[in-house]
């Protein structure tokens, strides 16, 4: 089983007691994407530091903090990807709570996706940082720039993911923005939705469908036998929600519908 996440908009950036020393690529997973991954946080670093950093970054002027932290990506302190992501989705996760049989099955399971990294792993150590992967990097006078990153992405990892995903059951928890950077074969491909039913009348409600497959990922990781089949995740979810499978048709994954009534 592979568990494919998004990343968090809410960060909690590296505490300078806590914090390990700065980037190093090759220790991410997939080390063959450095040269990639050199090309994006060369293109960032110059976004961030031009006039237009707020409109191209598409961010507000609440945060442009975690944009000038962009400045210091190679060199400021890094922290695991499950400690520096703290939005919703991590919350419910709940990396701090789990035992060690559970965060080793995280290592070998979890990929988080990033438009700064491409993809990484549960432990890589990563800097603050502010990218999502729907941005464009196109700055004046760079050659090479990756451009939008979601294209870039797709190109660039889609045959180190292809091969790494072989046969395994992949269990997508991914937003739509970085659902489109890798899809894997629909017949071995779980998307997991959260619906609301009140009177019958089903709805999606962003907030709590980061919460609700946070959730998920967090029972997956922590049940007693690891789940191999969408028949096994299926009932691994039944514990906290109505479910509903609906098969894979063509081009379309596997659906599991977490109905909270």
């Amino acid at each position: 089983m592979l568990i494919y996440l998004p990343p968090s908009e809410g960060k909690t950036p590296p505490r300078a007691a806590d914090a390990a020393a700065p980037l190093d690529l090759e220790s991410l997973v997939f080390p063959e994407l450095r040269a990639e991954r050199e090309r994006v946080i060369e293109a960032l670093i110059a976004v961030s530091q031009s006039p237009q950093a707020q409109k191209t970054l598409k961010v507000g002027a609440s945060v442009m903090d975690e944009v000038q932290a962009n400045l210091a990506v190679r060199s400021g302190p890094t922290a695991p990807a499950h400690e520096l992501y703290t939005g919703v989705l991590f919350n419910a996760l709940d990396a701090a709570g789990m035992d060690e049989a559970a965060r080793e099955r995280a290592r070998r399971c979890v990929l988080i996706f990033s438009g700064l990294f491409g993809v990484t792993g549960f432990d890589d150590l990563l800097p603050t940082h502010r990218l999502s992967m729907g941005v464009t990097l196109a700055p004046s006078g760079q050659p090479g720039a990756p451009g939008r990153l979601s294209t870039f992405w797709r190109g660039a990892m889609g045959s180190v993911l292809d091969e790494h995903c072989a046969e395994e059951l992949i269990v997508d928890c991914r937003s739509s923005t970085y659902a489109t950077v890798h899809r894997p074969q629909p017949e071995q491909t779980l998307v997991v939705n959260n619906l609301t039913d009140a009177d019958g009348r089903r709805t999606v409600v962003t907030h709590f469908a980061k919460h609700a497959r946070g959730t998920l990922a967090g029972m997956l990781l922590r049940a007693e036998r690891e789940p191999e089949t969408i028949e096994d995740v299926a009932e691994i979810a039944s514990a906290q929600w109505a479910v509903e499978l609906r098969p894979a048709q063509g081009r379309t994954p596997h659906q599991l519908d977490l109905i909270t009534v």
